[in-house]
Parts: C-alpha cells; structure tokens; sequence
C-alpha cells in the first residue's frame, strides 16, 4: 500500500512538472526519470515512451534487415520501415544511413530518403493539396502531406493556395503538424545570431523599405531594397548574412555570403563569362548595378571585389567600355 502511495504521489509530481512540455521532451524525460526511481512509472500513461528518433527529424539509424519490400532501420524501441523505392543502392544491415521520419497515415513511423520542405521548426511556403472540414493538407515534398487544422489557419485555405507554415509536434497526436500563425515563433528578444554570421532567410512581407525576413526560422530582420536587385517571392528562402544588429536588436541582412568570402566563387563565375564572350565584356566597375546584378547575378559592390581581386592577379584589365581577359 505504502509503496503504490509513493508511486502515486511521485508520478503526480513528475506529470505536473511536465506540464506543458511537449511528447519529446516528455518522452526523454520519462527515460531518465524511470532510470532514476525505484518506483515503476505505469507505461499506461499517456504520452510516456521512451522515444530513440525524433519525429519530424532527420535521424542516423542503423540497418536491422532486409525484406521484399525495403529495410527495417533499428528505432531502439521499434524498427522502422524504409521502403524499397528509398533504399539506395548497396546499403546493407548494419549499415548506417540518415533518414527523416514521419507517421504514415496509419500512425506507424516510416523513414525515407527523400527531402521533405521543412522539419520541425523550421518554415516553408507550402502549396494546399485538398481540403476537409477539420483542415487541409499541404504538400510536403515527400510522400506524405502535412495536415493544418483549421484553428491554426489565419484564413480558410483552399487547394492550389500557397502558405508560409511553421512545423511542430502536435501534443495530442505526436504527428508532425503545421501552422500558419507563425509570429509567436519569431522573437528577437534573445537572438542567436551575431553579425556577420551566414543564415538562412525567408522572405515574409514586403515594405516601403525593403522586405521583411524570417532569419533561420527564428528572427525577423530586414533585407534593404538597395541589398537585393530583384524581386523577391515571398515565402522564398535565399541564402544571406548578418549585416548590423541594432542596440535594439532590430537585424539588417544582406544577401549572399559576407565580403570576400564570396570572391572566389565569383571570380570562376566572371572568368568563364570572358572565355565563352571572345575575352571581352561590356562591364566594368562603373557600370549601372542593376545591369551588373541583370548580367552576373551579384551587386556592384562584390562586382567591384572580384574585378579587383582578378586585377591584381594579372588575369584581366580595363578599357574604357569593359574589361578584358589577358592571356596566361
């Protein structure tokens, strides 16, 4: 009697210290605490499995067998299927391979080698698949759709309609969820990014001066219009740094890579545009911006790095209408 007391008492305790974590981190916790205890937790309670992957997450699990219709990868507490289509060729258990892995629509976990848009937290424009009365289902870049409920819709969604959605576990289900009520994710109320530092950028709205972008899925920042020299789809993910952080914590991107950083990929890109145009462009650094952006795909300012960085190393020269290739 005694001893069912105290197991009451202490799963009491750990359920509402995990109040309001989701099944993962539930999940991890359960482990260690039943490690810990001399108490049993009951298995029966929801929510409390011991989970070895990650749902929604790319996992590195190693083979456990070969049968006609794929592999099943070890899961720790279940093996996972990885069916044949996605097998690639010359794996062998005991191998090991990286794989993300979602629920089928059976709830059973599946892995594969294809790319979804977007794990769990992280965003992606998505396109709307089909529609029900309790939600829609985007595409997702793998087998599977992802299913957003109506409550987390900012409006009623509607096929071939496209989304800037949030992925997240649903705590209820344990599935990987989307959702388009996306600005309590974004906070630059403690960053994680430093100036200078390369991220990844969505672009979310567009202003007066310039565009508004999600950085790395968790801030928001702003890409200036004399930054970019074309337009911009929003929803679409380019690549770019920190440019300034503001006492504020306000962010300036830009795009591409950081100065020089990005020179020597260009400097190939504009030798081999010499070599296919007879030695001869058009283009030097008095040029008009967006013609060079038009033509070479980079601002005037790494335009003008590489010119002078081929400069210097005797590979090209000036004229008054140009530049010119010189011969090794």
């Amino acid at each position: 009697m005694e001893k069912e007391q105290s197991t009451e008492i202490f799963v009491t305790s750990y359920l509402i210290a995990l109040k309001g974590i989701n099944r993962i981190a539930m999940g991890a916790a359960h482990c260690e605490i039943s490690k810990q205890s001399k108490f049993p937790i009951p298995h029966k309670l929801p929510y409390l499995a011991c989970l070895m992957v990650q749902v929604g997450q790319y996992n590195t699990l190693r083979v456990a067998k070969e049968v006609d219709f794929g592999m099943y990868l070890d899961g720790g507490k279940e093996e996972i299927l990885l069916p044949k289509r996605y097998v690639p060729e010359g794996l062998q258990p005991g191998d090991e391979i990286s794989v993300f892995i979602y629920h089928d629509n059976d709830g059973r976990l599946i892995a594969t080698t294809a790319r979804p848009y977007a794990v769990v937290g992280e965003m992606a424009m998505m396109e709307v698949a089909d529609v029900n009365t309790a939600g829609a289902f985007l595409k997702w870049g793998i087998m599977k759709d992802v299913f957003v409920p109506i409550s987390q819709q900012e409006k009623r969604m509607r096929p071939g309609d496209r989304r800037l959605i949030r992925l997240f576990i649903d705590e209820k289900t344990g599935r990987v969820t989307g959702t388009e009520k996306i600005d309590k994710y974004i906070s630059n109320y403690e960053l994680t990014v430093t100036e200078h530092e390369p991220v990844d950028l969505i672009a979310y709205q567009k202003t007066d001066i310039g565009y508004k972008v999600i950085i790395n899925s968790k801030h928001l920042g702003v890409l200036h219009y004399n930054e970019v020299f074309r337009d911009l789809e929003i929803g679409e993910k380019v690549k770019g740094f920190i440019k300034h952080i503001r006492p504020d914590n306000k962010i300036d991107v830009s795009l591409g890579a950081k100065g020089y950083t990005r020179v020597p990929e260009e400097e190939e890109k504009i030798l081999n545009l010499l070599h296919k145009n007879s030695g001869y462009l058009p283009y030097n650094d008095k040029s008009d911006p967006e013609a060079i952006h038009a033509f070479f795909g980079m601002s005037k300012k790494t335009f003008k790095m590489t010119l002078g960085a081929l400069y210097k190393k005797r590979k090209i020269t000036f004229t008054q209408t140009g530049t010119k290739l010189l011969n090794d």
